[in-house]
């Protein structure tokens, strides 16, 4: 495999690699993996090592970071990302093969503009800044076109293999939505605010408990519980209104959370004094337990559904390609 190489390197920079690694370092060990090296036969096309180098490059910062500087873990991850890449490259060139044998033809002023959007947008329209690096990656300008044909053609020709994968029937989201009931189940829950009010040093309590009993008739008022807890609170939601969103019964402590859910939708309690605090907590809403309703996740279920098939349908078709065609691998 390709790997052997890189983990023989892997050997002699222990430190580097896995204390931190150095841009040399990360380039010594690209290049012990994959340079001079064939990764394919696909077809009439040779997909390189540096095919593969290019694409692997830029995800080494995260398969280092991943492995956790486990040098046998970095190495079985470096082997799944060059799996996949090789995969993906090995599949566009029967993509492509499939393209021109279905008759498709695609104009030469759609990859003229294509190039030409790309000179502006990553080059800052400066040609000279193009041309260099296409000599960095060891390309002419017409090899260049060569690929930007082909990317078009892959993600039309991709867009087309699920193109047809559009709708699922009511009945299909039905069945899926008895089948996975479990996934739907909704636990008893309070879209709960709160002001807390906190004892500083040797304050006197009875001035913590002036302001709370000042709040509360502050609320008896009507006003606006939110705006009050921006103003009281003493903690990390102050400035959202005291809002701590959906909360599920356990999630609080017994003394708060059997309080909270006795409120009804609108209500708030008395202050509640929990050693050098005291709470006073308002139900924004409620949620008894139970399953979400179907039309409530119908879209949801079935954009899910689309989303499977159509990967299914790519998947067939990948298949159906890769048994048609010639393809050697030698990683």
């Amino acid at each position: 495999m390709i790997r052997n190489t890189l983990l023989a390197t892997l050997l002699l920079l222990p430190n580097a690699l896995f204390a931190q690694t150095s841009d040399e370092d990360s380039d010594l060990l690209e290049n012990a993996r994959y340079a001079n090296g064939i990764a394919a036969i696909v077809e009439d096309k040779i997909i390189t090592g540096e095919d593969v180098r290019r694409q692997i490059t830029p995800l080494l910062a995260q398969i280092q970071a991943q492995a956790e500087g486990d040098p046998v873990k970095f190495g079985e991850l470096l082997d799944e990302a060059e799996n996949q890449i090789i995969q993906t490259l090995t599949d566009n060139v029967l993509i492509v093969k499939q393209f021109y044998e279905d008759k498709g033809q695609i104009p030469m002023s759609y990859i003229r503009n294509e190039v030409d959007e790309r000179i502006i947008t990553q080059f800052d329209g400066d040609r000279s800044q193009f041309l260099a690096f296409l000599k960095s990656i060891g390309k002419t300008p017409e090899e260049y076109d060569v690929e930007i044909r082909d990317e078009m053609i892959v993600n039309f020709m991709r867009m087309k293999m699920t193109k047809s994968e559009s709708f699922v029937s009511p009945v299909k989201v039905e069945e899926f939505y008895n089948e996975n009931k479990q996934h739907f189940f909704e636990p008893e829950a309070i879209h709960l605010r709160l002001i807390r009010l906190a004892r500083v040093a040797d304050e006197d309590p009875a001035i913590l408990e002036q302001s709370a009993a000042e709040i509360i008739r502050q609320l008896e008022e009507g006003i606006d519980f939110a705006e009050l807890a921006k103003k009281h609170s003493q903690d990390s939601k102050k400035e959202k209104g005291g809002d701590w969103g959906w909360v599920e019964r356990k999630a609080l402590i017994p003394e708060l959370s059997d309080i909270a859910f006795a409120l009804e939708a609108g209500g708030y309690s008395q202050p509640v004094t929990l050693k050098t605090n005291i709470f006073i907590l308002f139900a924004e809403d409620k949620r008894e337990e139970g399953y979400v309703d179907l039309e409530e996740v119908r879209d949801s279920i079935a954009s899910m559904l689309v989303s499977d098939m159509a990967t299914e349908a790519q998947d067939r078709q990948l298949t159906r390609l890769r048994r048609d065609g010639y393809v050697r691998r030698f990683n």
